[in-house]
């Protein structure tokens, strides 16, 4: 089955104050996201995702990549991914879609990204909250680029749709001020590679 798009969108927010305090240089969210017909809906339970994860991952992640840097340049510097399945879905449909690197790889690639993308997944009807986890492209102990994307789509997803959305940011999240995970380790005398003590 070819890929069927019905919608792509692109959400953006921008800060100028937060926490009573002027933020010194506005900081940007956003979201591309992308409606698609869900190829795994109503066939029961499919043993085998990879065909349309292999066919579909890469020409999402190649949209959705485009989409955020037409609109950031070479300014992103934070990033994350999440999916929603509509009710007609299961979760793994959702996973299937942005747990795999004919996908994520479209996005990590194209901007040199050496962390891992954040994620969230899961199943709900229309306008349900569509969360997307970010954190900084290259160092995931960088908390000042930990932040939530958290928007929704009106129409969307339907039982038979999934939403599969890429986020970015350009700036930490406005008056950053609680440290980095390294500042941790180091007051608790851990090591950096082996935070837990394992």
């Amino acid at each position: 089955m070819p890929l069927e798009i019905r919608r792509t969108l692109l959400w953006q927010q921008k800060t100028f104050l937060e926490g009573w305090k002027k933020v010194d240089a506005p900081t940007r969210v956003l979201a591309a996201m992308m409606i698609i017909k869900n190829p795994w809906f109503g066939r029961g339970h499919v043993d085998n995702l990879r065909p349309e994860i292999k066919e579909y991952g890469p020409v999402i992640g190649e949209m959705l990549t485009e989409m955020l840097l037409d609109a950031t340049g070479d300014q992103l510097e934070g990033c994350g991914k999440a999916s929603v399945v509509g009710m007609g879905g299961e979760i793994e449909h959702a996973q299937a879609m942005t747990h795999t690197l004919h996908f994520g790889n479209q996005f990590r690639e194209a901007i040199g990204a050496k962390s891992y993308l954040a994620f969230s997944n899961t199943r709900g009807s229309a306008n349900c909250a569509i969360t997307i986890p970010l954190m900084d492209k290259h160092d995931g102990g960088r908390r000042s680029h930990y932040q939530t994307i958290q928007t929704s789509v009106a129409d969307a997803p339907a039982d038979d749709e999934i939403i599969i959305a890429l986020g970015a940011s350009v700036g930490g999240h406005p008056n950053h001020r609680i440290g980095d995970r390294y500042e941790d380790l180091r007051d608790m005398g851990r090591d950096i590679d082996n935070p837990a003590g394992i």
